[in-house]
């Protein structure tokens, strides 16, 4: 009651004062006095457009948790509603969803870096294989549903990885953290950047070892990045980027409830292993004309490989030697190819209609992208990391997909404190497939053009200079995958009428400051998820059994998301110090559930209204407290999710551990850093401190099936330096 009453008394004092609006670049500035790492994105940023939309940005520094390992959990922990599925300590990939989507591999989140896309293949195979080194990153943004105007699918929204620059100031600074840890884990970061003249450039490497808290999960991690700028004058630059990633993963697999029972350590497969390569060339343009219009083209490519060699069967199927052939089983070699480009115009233009302030944002996109995928060969039966081949591949397919999509938003700015923000987006898509499957035995073709118009608008009220409301409903859709279209066997069929998942997501929120000592942001959400692909049985003119891909039915997902931080010493002391006291929740309740869907099971169409949505968990909540003084600080942050089901059938218990309850876990992490001197800092960690035996995923395909247990206790120390 005191803390609303006291903010009550500050927005009456500000209600007469005099405000000029203008648009800046954003800029962010860190210091050690300063710990709190989340807040929301600016109304306009660059030629983009966030206004009355629900966004999250990132500051990221020595003290944010564990940044070697990539721990998602301690990283996304200020942004309420994530999931994060963990399935190794690794940090090799990054898995995250938002509101009831698929967090593999981050395959439902439109994923970038320095503003360009990093998934694989955005329309045919989106999983985001890219991963870098967070060490390198100097912020992180997240648009949820509505960014699907501006930047395109998925229903998870975009998220971008804005990495770091070279010092402006200096012709040449150094950095490097070398970082130990359990489980053999060492990871070394190291970069060089600076300006001379009107170059500005930025590299760096990193390299990443470790034997896995999980028996058989040992890894090997390569990382690489350079960013050489050219500044014109004061208004115009040029940049070229060039980024790699490449590791060797073996993975452990999954359990059932019995094995993970008697330890989540086990593990029954050495055999199987997993690599991707990742290139990623770009080139970026910006040029200022005026105060009022701004230009940015962006283009990149994206060439890579997946691979993977595996023996692939049930957790409860031991992988031993065949005694009929005196060695173990052929192992299955499933390979990708990638190639991909994408360019981008964006424009940003303000003007005024009478005395109506308003602001465009407009661009345009094309992309190409090229998948030749070759699955289920027979491989050696080896032990190592062996791609050869003893039997060609039963699935031999080409993908190919072009895009072109325009988009236009606009705020108009009504008053000095209401704006409304309409857009629009329209995309044409068209899909080939081409190949053959059924161990070659059938031929797959598949032609699709699909074109369509996505629609939305924003609305924000500034409640006073420290708090605004904001709302926004946008269309959304997801593209259907190859593997929707790519039948299994000659038995299964594809609806010639399917389509492309589509919604829209709805948020209603109110967020703000006051001063340094509180910062907040409450919204409620729904989202609805229309045209699930899914199968249905259907018995066909030869009497037997068929699986059909189609459109099954629908779902949707409300709920509430809140977050509210709060220093201790700002809000008892006015006066401000080197000392710190901050206390943060992040917390979502969801409801999302199907409506009126139907999917095969066991050869049955079976009705799943009202079962929860796969890997959505009611409740999400995490709480973080930090202590700093002066170039010290030490944090706890607790994690909880209630249970969740991996199915839609809402599977209870299974033999295989494949399909379940994901029962509710919590876990604890603690951090340390401390600033020795200017450009010295030693940081340390213990992650799960209390040893929680827990999972979050259970998955039917790779990297399982089964139970991927989360690690146990593990501990990690970190120098660093940047002179």
């Amino acid at each position: 009651m005191k803390l609303l009453l006291l903010l009550s008394i500050y927005s009456h004092t500000q209600q007469h004062d005099t405000t000029i609006l203008k648009n800046l670049d954003s800029i962010t500035v860190s210091t050690y006095k300063k710990n709190s790492a989340g807040t929301s994105l600016p109304d306009v940023s660059g030629t983009l457009i966030y206004a009355g939309k629900h966004t999250n940005q990132l500051l990221l520094d020595g003290s944010k948790g564990n940044l070697a390992q990539n721990l998602a959990r301690q990283l996304f922990a200020q942004i309420p509603g994530l999931i994060t599925w963990e399935m190794d300590g690794a940090g090799t990939q990054v898995n995250i969803g938002v509101r009831g989507t698929d967090a593999h591999r981050s395959i439902e989140m439109n994923m970038r870096q320095n503003g360009y896309n990093t998934n694989s293949d955005l329309f045919g195979y989106p999983e985001n294989h890219y991963s870098l080194p967070l060490q390198a990153v100097q912020t992180i943004q997240l648009v949820r549903g509505s960014a699907a105007l501006q930047f395109g699918p998925q229903f998870g929204g975009m998220m971008n990885y804005v990495l770091k620059q070279g010092d402006s100031t200096r012709p040449f600074v150094f950095e490097s953290e070398q970082t130990i840890g359990g489980n053999n884990l060492f990871n070394s970061y190291n970069a060089a950047g600076g300006t001379k003249g009107k170059l500005t450039y930025y590299a760096y490497y990193d390299y990443r070892h470790g034997d896995g808290w999980r028996d058989n999960a040992r890894f090997d991690y390569h990382a690489y990045h350079a960013n050489l700028q050219y500044n014109f004058n004061d208004k115009g630059s040029l940049s070229f980027q060039f980024s790699r990633m490449d590791y060797v993963q073996q993975i452990a697999g999954g359990l059932t409830d019995a094995q993970f029972a008697v330890s989540g350590k086990q593990s029954f497969r050495k055999r199987n292993f997993f690599q991707p390569k990742i290139n990623i060339p770009a080139l970026t343009f910006k040029y200022k004309f005026s105060e009022n219009t701004k230009l940015d083209i962006t283009s990149n490519a994206l060439f890579g490989e997946r691979n993977s060699v595996q023996f692939i069967n049930a957790p409860n199927v031991m992988d031993t030697i065949n005694t009929s052939l005196g060695t173990y089983n052929p192992r299955q070699v499933d390979r990708d190819y990638y190639t991909s480009f994408a360019a981008e115009a964006r424009l940003l233009h303000s003007y005024h209609i009478g005395s109506v302030k308003s602001t465009l944002a407009t661009g345009l996109r094309f992309s190409t992208s090229k998948t030749k995928r070759e699955q289920k060969g027979t491989g050696t039966t080896g032990s190592d990391f062996d791609l050869s081949l003893t039997k060609a591949y039963g699935i031999d397919l080409h993908f190919n997909t072009k895009n072109y999509a325009a988009f236009a938003e606009n705020i108009f700015q009504l008053t000095d404190r209401f704006s409304i923000t309409p857009g629009v987006r329209y995309e044409i898509i068209n899909t080939d497939l081409t190949g053959v499957i059924n161990n070659a035995s059938s031929a797959a073709n598949y032609k699709g053009n699909r074109h369509f118009p996505l629609f939305g608008t924003g609305l924000e009220y500034k409640v006073n200079s420290f708090s605004q409301l904001y709302g926004n409903v946008s269309q959304a859709y997801r593209p259907y995958l190859y593997a929707s279209v790519t039948p299994a066997d000659r038995l299964d069929q594809i609806d010639p009428s399917l389509k492309d998942t589509k919604g829209y997501d709805v948020d209603f929120g109110y967020r703000g400051h006051f001063s340094d000592m509180i910062r907040f942001d409450v919204n409620v959400f729904y989202v609805y998820y229309g045209n699930r692909i899914g199968l249905l049985t259907f018995k066909g003119d030869d009497g037997a059994n068929h699986l059909l891909t189609t459109n099954v039915g629908n779902a949707v997902n409300k709920g509430v998301e809140a977050y509210v931080e709060l220093s201790l010493f700002r809000v008892f002391h006015a006066a401000r110090s080197a000392n710190d006291l901050r206390i943060f929740n992040s917390l979502a309740w969801q409801h999302g559930r199907y409506n009126s869907t139907t999917i095969n099971n066991a050869g049955v169409n079976t009705d799943v209204k009202g079962n929860m949505i796969e890997n959505t968990p009611d409740w999400i909540n995490k709480t973080g407290i930090t202590f700093q003084h002066q170039g010290l600080s030490t944090g706890f942050l607790f994690s909880y999710n209630s249970r969740s089901y991996n199915d839609a059938l809402n599977t209870a218990h299974s033999a295989a551990g494949v399909t379940g309850v994901i029962p509710d876990w919590h876990v604890f992490d603690w951090s340390f850093d401390w600033q020795l001197t200017k450009g010295y800092h030693f940081s340390a960690g213990v992650n799960n401190f209390t040893n929680e035996k827990y999972f979050n995923r259970r998955i039917t395909m790779y990297p399982g099936p089964g139970i991927l247990p989360a690690d146990g206790r593990t501990f990690y120390i970190t120098a660093g330096i940047k002179i």
